[in-house]
């Protein structure tokens, strides 16, 4: 006798349906077949126990599992269910009616319980995609994938809560109320920041517009104080983008760490001695990195010259593209990384080049060596290059009440509104840090005073073409922040002005 179930494994970023194939022949024998990994074959004592603990019982005849298709390597105990499923239903303990219908996936205890598994979110989606009538998933993971819609999904707490839903088709679902208490979550507001007028204007323009960032400052000068605060302007996430960013933290995470749905624009803030394979992804199975942890979020690099070479140029093509490709002998994939890179730096290695109350010790050999740690290439990817200072004894005494950050998110927001505006027609919402050089031509057209002004520049600061496109996207950022339709010769300045800082000049 022979019946099939259905679970799925990852492959990168999306799931790939598997099929389980249970046959029941003669003799007294377990067979698993199908490249399963270490973790798959220990399902056969984990079943057992599972059944003997729920008055279940193991057939004692030879049972052969083959999951296909065959060439493909099966990691993770995520099949213990489906396993245990296509056993009962071949040994007639229950009915193969529904196993159709449904996409099975869940670790068993050895009592029964199903532990929470990773990657839910992307597996519910592929069986939304493949035409299953819905999903069975455990109980702990529902609040995680609870929101998609068009397809069943059916939350359970131990083996013999499966067994009655393909029985009688009962389950019980979480209430989630509406009037739910929310999880208060403290965030850090730019008012707690004392002056830096000028570098919290940089923020704004970076989030406004999608933005990468550098800071640069003699230490204490507030650089990190202020990354830390950039989330607290950032729009909140689509449900598309909440979806997608839980879909990569749900395969990066270890198992029951993510609470649902993630709500918050992510910050990672990895240490500079971080690897490059830690930074961009990668592994025996491709997983996603900090770089993809970041998507649709921050990614904070404070000390940026101390990071290794390598870790720092793998960051070339997310920042050009959005996305990162990894390549193994038996699989490719792209995970997406579309970020906003904010990054911190002192201007020497004593720090205190540009510190107006201390002398800086470093020889111009020690300064030109620490700055060319980071390579041209990269600071070219940067659009915004900003001074940031030491912040005086007054100032630090100061009791004036500094702006909100719920003032600048207004503006940010705004400013947002007229970018998804402008890209109407595009099938993707088109934020000025993404703009191509065709929209670059139609969206950023310069009066003849502002383009001989950056003509000027382009020609003294000996900037490549890649800074001149950059220098027009963050003026069209500073057009929509003001409301104007078109680019005046005040926001080429200003963009320019984040420009000159580069390598120092």
């Amino acid at each position: 006798m022979l019946v099939k179930t259905y679970s799925s494994t990852l492959y990168g970023l999306s799931a790939i349906t598997i099929t389980v194939e249970v046959y029941l022949g003669k003799g007294i024998n377990f067979f698993l077949v199908g490249l399963p990994d270490n973790a798959v074959k220990e399902s056969h004592q984990r079943i057992k126990a599972a059944f003997k603990n729920n008055d279940l019982k193991f057939p004692g005849r030879e049972i052969t599992i083959n999951m296909a298709p065959a060439d493909l390597k099966k990691e993770g105990s995520v099949f213990d269910l489906p396993i245990a499923i296509g056993i009962l239903a071949v040994s007639n303990q229950l009915s193969s009616q529904y196993l159709s219908d449904y996409l099975l996936v869940g670790e068993l205890s050895l009592d029964g319980t199903i532990q929470p598994c990773k990657g839910l979110l992307s597996r519910t989606i592929q069986a939304k995609k493949e035409g299953f009538k819905g999903i069975i998933v455990p109980a702990s993971n529902y609040d995680e994938v609870r929101r998609l819609k068009e397809v069943d999904i059916i939350p359970v707490q131990n083996l013999k809560e499966v067994i009655n839903f393909l029985q009688n088709k009962e389950c019980s679902i979480p209430n989630y109320s509406s009037n739910k208490q929310k999880t208060i979550i403290e965030t850090k507001d730019f008012k707690d920041v004392q002056g830096q007028i000028h570098a919290k204007r940089a923020f704004e323009i970076a989030a406004a517009g999608g933005h990468n960032l550098l800071l640069i400052g003699p230490p204490g000068a507030g650089k990190s104080m202020l990354a830390k605060r950039m989330p607290s302007i950032l729009p909140p996430l689509s449900l598309n983008e909440a979806i997608e960013t839980t879909s990569i933290h749900s395969i990066a995470f270890r198992k029951g760490e993510l609470k649902g749905l993630i709500q918050e624009r992510p910050f990672r803030a990895p240490h500079h001695t971080i690897s490059d394979v830690a930074l961009v992804g990668g592994g025996t199975t491709p997983r996603p990195g900090e770089i993809s942890m970041a998507h649709n979020g921050i990614l904070f690099l404070d000390e940026l010259p101390e990071f290794k070479r390598n870790a720092l140029e793998v960051l070339r093509q997310p920042l050009e593209e959005g996305k990162v490709s990894i390549s193994r002998a038996n699989m490719a994939t792209d995970f997406p990384a579309d970020f906003t890179l904010i990054a911190a730096m002192n201007p020497c290695p004593c720090g205190h080049a540009t510190d107006p109350n201390k002398v800086c010790q470093c020889s111009s050999y020690a300064v030109e060596r620490y700055r060319s740690k980071i390579s041209g290439p990269l600071l070219d990817r940067i659009d915004m290059h900003v001074q940031v200072s030491a912040i005086p004894f007054i100032e630090l005494q100061s009791r004036r009440e500094q702006e909100s950050s719920s003032n600048i998110k207004k503006r940010v927001i705004r400013a947002r509104k007229i970018q998804e505006n402008r890209s109407n027609n595009s099938p993707h919402i088109l934020w000025n840090s993404n703009l191509s050089t065709d929209q670059i031509k139609s969206f950023c057209s310069l009066p003849n005073e502002a383009n001989h002004l950056l003509e000027n520049a382009m020609n003294q600061l000996k900037l490549s073409a890649r800074s001149y496109h950059r220098i027009l996207k963050v003026s069209r950022t500073i057009a929509d922040l003001e409301g104007s339709d078109g680019i005046l010769t005040n926001h080429i300045a200003e963009a320019l002005h984040y420009r000159c800082l580069d390598r120092g000049q």
